[in-house]
């Protein structure tokens, strides 16, 4: 009936992470709804009108997580340089299947534009599970041929796990080698509490066919997933980080990328048919920058204003990918080359 303090919310956001579909499935009252924040934390919204900005968050976090009213945060860096538009964060339950959540996130975009029919353009920005979760609501509106995705302009997401993330396919494969263990079966049960969402994770699973017709909560193998194009007439930018702060281009550094997702898989590249085809000037390879460090490093966010100031009106088709350093470094190297 009222809003939560600000720590309480949090912490009823990473319980939503962990076992947010239980929550959902028992009707308890910790499961949070689906719904759009400004940054003061509000539900009413004005009336809209013009170009809309989304931010959406990833597993275990909430809208907080963006530090809305800070003066360094995304949000009030894309304010400040689009003071027309309007800044707007997506809360919900990151425990549910991210194909769930992305039909959900199409319902509410559609009334959105239902309730506000002068909003002339949607920019979608996730970070992490929040890419996904938008790239799936942007499949189900194509399929369910609702008006919003017609409005849509540039999709940017920060650490998307596209093709999966490394840490939950680790736990699979650990939870696999206990079941098996004489004695130790029982503690492999402990890994299916983890909510289905994180179970999305493992190979990026946005569509209900990827976990539909399986027992249990489970995906189908990586090979087995069903591809998922990316829609035509809408600017899309991936970026990925790896921790190490120089371009060293090894499959380790490849594999470790952010600790969380590697390079390739947050920058939509795959061998077979689940290619994204992202142009490579589309592409920003973060280095220094942790996963988490994506919502809030300086470098991230300048790059994300100026593909959203831009706005489609430069062609990067014929640039190559950004490779973007720790200023420090930057400062070595002319020190060195004088």
């Amino acid at each position: 009936s009222q809003p939560l303090p600000a720590g309480l919310k949090k912490l009823v956001n990473v319980f939503n992470g962990v076992m947010g579909d239980h929550l959902v499935n028992h009707s308890n009252p910790l499961a949070i709804p689906m719904v759009l924040y400004d940054k003061e934390g509000s539900l009413r919204h004005r009336d809209l009108s013009g170009r809309i900005i989304i931010l959406c968050h990833g597993l275990c976090l909430s809208y907080l997580s963006w530090n809305p009213k800070e003066e360094d945060s995304l949000g009030e860096a894309i304010s400040r340089s689009q003071p027309d538009a309007t800044v707007l964060y997506l809360d919900y339950n990151t425990g549910r299947r991210i194909s769930r959540s992305g039909r959900k996130f199409s319902k509410l975009l559609q009334s959105l534009v239902d309730n506000n029919p002068d909003i002339s353009q949607i920019d979608l920005v996730g970070h992490s599970m929040g890419g996904l979760v938008a790239r799936s609501a942007l499949y189900y509106a194509q399929q369910d041929r609702l008006d919003w995705v017609k409005r849509v302009g540039n999709l940017i997401t920060l650490g998307s796990p596209h093709h999966g993330a490394l840490l939950e396919r680790i736990g699979f494969m650990v939870q696999d080698i206990i079941s098996k263990v004489p004695f130790a079966s029982s503690l492999a049960q402990l890994g299916d509490m983890r909510s289905a969402g994180i179970i999305d994770l493992r190979h990026g699973s946005i569509r209900d066919a990827d976990w539909q017709a399986l027992e249990g909560r489970n995906v189908l193998p990586q090979d087995f997933r069903h591809p998922t194009r990316l829609p035509s007439g809408i600017k899309t930018y991936f970026v990925a980080s790896a921790l190490i702060e120089t371009h060293y281009e090894s499959k380790v550094t490849n594999l470790l990328g952010d600790s969380l997702v590697s390079v390739a898989s947050a920058l939509g590249e795959d061998d077979g048919e689940h290619n994204l085809f992202v142009p490579e000037g589309h592409k920003a390879v973060f280095y220094g920058v942790n996963h988490m460090g994506l919502m809030h490093s300086r470098r991230v966010r300048e790059q994300v204003v100026a593909w959203l100031s831009d706005n489609g009106k430069s062609d990067y088709l014929d640039r190559d990918r950004i490779h973007s350093y720790p200023r420090s470094l930057g400062a070595v190297a002319e020190v060195e080359e004088s």
